[in-house]
């Protein structure tokens, strides 16, 4: 099942967390999450699973950045959530994704205890300028049925900002 609106704000501050929370961005059944002003991007052409990956960052300035085709560009949300008893879900804005704009690729799903800022895996169509502080997605909750851990992760959990892929270190446990 996934929790209204009204649900969502009733369970602030008690299994669900949002800083910072603004009764504007809160949906019949989401809430929009902001799009910060910082960017990353993965420097080689070839990236190698098995490696750390070598990244450099680009401020998005008042004027915008302007994002190009065959580019995955890395970003974050401004606001950091953590869920207890939800499974937290991230998608795009249908507005955003008319035009051509994809703000994940294939991590739109939480795991239930998550605490950070969401990382954004971008790509657009078409060249498209974005702006930072604009409602990039929306998160909404699923409730989970049974007994379940919270989840724990020594490469993404309590995040401080955007987190490059560190599937390198699923191939270090095997070593």
């Amino acid at each position: 099942m996934i929790l209204s609106g009204r649900e969502i704000k009733r369970r602030l501050g008690k299994d669900i967390f949002i800083e910072p929370f603004d009764q504007r961005q809160l949906g019949p059944n989401s809430y929009n999450l902001r799009l910060h002003n910082e960017l990353m991007l993965y420097n080689a052409d070839v990236l190698d699973m098995k490696e750390k990956p070598e990244v450099s960052t680009v401020t998005i300035g008042p004027d915008g950045f302007e994002l190009q085709p065959g580019v995955l560009y890395l970003a974050r949300t401004i606001e950091h959530t953590r869920t207890l008893n939800c499974v937290p879900m991230l998608e795009g804005r249908s507005s955003v994704g008319r035009l051509g704009l994809f703000i994940h690729i294939t991590a739109g799903f939480g795991d239930v205890g998550f605490s950070g800022f969401w990382t954004l895996e971008m790509f657009c169509v078409k060249p498209i300028r974005i702006y930072p502080g604009v409602e990039i997605g929306q998160i909404f909750y699923h409730t989970i049925e049974g007994d379940f851990d919270q989840y724990s992760s020594n490469k993404y959990q309590n995040n401080q900002g955007i987190q490059p892929s560190m599937l390198y270190k699923d191939f270090q446990k095997f070593l």
